[in-house]
């Protein structure tokens, strides 16, 4: 077998293969544990499009100073979040605290 050939048809198939992969980027939406209504509306509608454009979504609240010791009004937020989208996301993993962050990721449907 003709090994220029050979390395012809391998290269074939793999750029036939990256052509239809579906690269999934991550984007991130910060919270905060007082965030008002609006604010709130505009972070959904935001999560609401990244999700549709088939990309997975970070979503982060960042404690400030003594809001460290209320973590349970941060993880309401994300919570209240999940529930807003559950109609066309899932939640790939549940709000975690990492350091001063806690750290919710939703993946499409």
């Amino acid at each position: 077998m003709d090994y220029g050939k050979f390395r012809y048809e391998q290269s074939k198939k793999e750029k036939e293969a990256r052509k239809n992969q579906k690269v999934i980027n991550t984007k991130e939406v910060r919270l905060s544990p007082t965030i008002e209504e609006n604010d709130f509306q505009t972070k959904l509608r935001a999560t609401i499009k990244f999700i549709a454009a088939g990309d997975k979504v970070k979503c982060s609240i960042r404690f400030r100073g003594r809001q460290i010791t209320h973590q349970s009004i941060g993880e309401k937020v994300l919570e209240r979040l999940a529930k807003e989208v559950e109609d066309v996301a899932m939640v790939e993993r549940r709000p975690k605290l990492e350091g001063r962050s806690m750290i919710m990721i939703l993946a499409p449907k």
